[in-house]
């Protein structure tokens, strides 16, 4: 368990849930949800459904299983599930398009992991004899590993557009959609209008201790739930679990600008260390991805110089290091991140001079 006096930027999954949170789990109103009865997990997926405009929605246990069911639902075996080169279901999912959908992902590079039609058309394929037929197109918004950038709606709903001229769905892996949201001044319904299904967790920024919903028409979801199932997400009471949910869906969602302030703030004070090589323009939402090589250290070595002295953060390469910022994470705490991170970076200088 993480130390209180660490200040833990590792992740925004991190965050623990708050006491009103806690409170409502212990109240919760369950049943059993694989009979349809829980009305605590019924009511968070009829307000997921209404708050993105969709038909209907379905409460999975994490992201992962979320985009998992939801490509399954949209594909057969033996199609190519079009994503950007960095996202997350290719990289970070354990071949999960491959081992459970049974497609092949057909990664495209796109500039700050934002993809145009442009980019993706030249890769969309008919059946023929030599090659998988593409069957769907996944989008990620924010895009984690791309340092939370964020697809703008027009791009997303040209996407659509042409996508569905050729019969093609649209899933978006929206795990921080509520970041994006917030990014661009829109609700989650009008980001996500032309996209087919969404996932989005309630845990990461939300604060909710766990849990994830995929959001679309009401046919798709209802094959999503058989999917599930299949992969043991067929929970019982879990109402206990959907609580939180509900806060974080109707509450936390409203606080997240604190969170992107605090990331320019930690962005900012980065690029005045000497060796740390990041553009705070370019951070958004959450996500601060930054150049440590200049420093003489690898990243993974200077994550432990900071742990030593209170702060967690990790490496994503070894040129590169990853902070986030969330709900536990307040001005203070990355004000002095700042500190130690300028202290351990200024020390190593000190010592190669010597």
């Amino acid at each position: 368990m993480t130390e209180p006096s660490m200040i833990d930027l590792r992740s925004d999954t991190v965050t623990r849930p708050t006491p009103a949170m806690r409170r409502a789990m212990a109240e919760a109103d369950v049943g059993d949800d694989v009979y349809g009865e829980d009305p605590t997990v019924n009511l968070l997926e009829r307000r997921a459904a209404e708050i993105f405009g969709k038909e209907a929605a379905l409460f999975v246990a994490t992201g992962t299983m979320g985009n998992t069911v939801a490509v399954k639902a949209h594909t057969t075996h033996g199609q190519e599930v079009i994503c950007e080169a960095r996202s997350h279901v290719f990289n970070y999912e354990l071949a999960m398009i491959a081992w459970f959908s049974g497609c092949v992902a057909r990664p495209v590079e796109g500039a700050d992991g934002i993809l145009h039609w442009e980019q993706i058309e030249p890769f969309v394929r008919p059946l023929g004899p030599h090659w998988a037929p593409t069957g769907l197109i996944s989008l990620e918004n924010t895009h984690n590993m791309r340092g939370g950038a964020v697809t703008p709606k027009k791009v997303i709903d040209d996407i659509c557009d042409r996508a569905h001229e050729r019969k093609l769905p649209v899933h978006l892996d929206g795990a921080r959609v509520f970041n994006a949201a917030t990014a661009l001044g829109l609700r989650v319904a009008e980001l996500c209008d032309k996209v087919d299904t969404v996932m989005f967790c309630l845990s990461k920024g939300l604060g909710a201790p766990a849990g994830s919903m995929v959001a679309g028409p009401a046919e798709t979801i209802d094959r999503a739930r058989l999917y599930r199932k299949r992969l043991g997400g067929g929970m019982r009471q879990a109402g206990v679990l959907a609580a939180p949910g509900l806060i974080a869906l109707e509450e936390m969602s409203k606080r997240l600008a604190i969170d992107h302030e605090n990331a320019r703030f930690l962005a900012e004070g980065l690029s005045r260390i000497p060796g740390i090589a990041i553009r705070p323009e370019s951070v958004r939402t959450n996500i601060v991805i930054f150049n440590v090589s200049g420093t003489g250290m690898t990243s993974y070595e200077l994550s432990g110089s900071l742990k030593s002295r209170g702060v967690l953060a990790n490496g994503v390469n070894p040129a590169h290091m990853r902070m986030v910022t969330h709900f536990d994470v307040d001005r203070a705490s990355c004000e002095r991140a700042l500190q130690v991170m300028e202290e351990v970076v200024c020390r190593t200088a000190a010592a190669v001079r010597a």
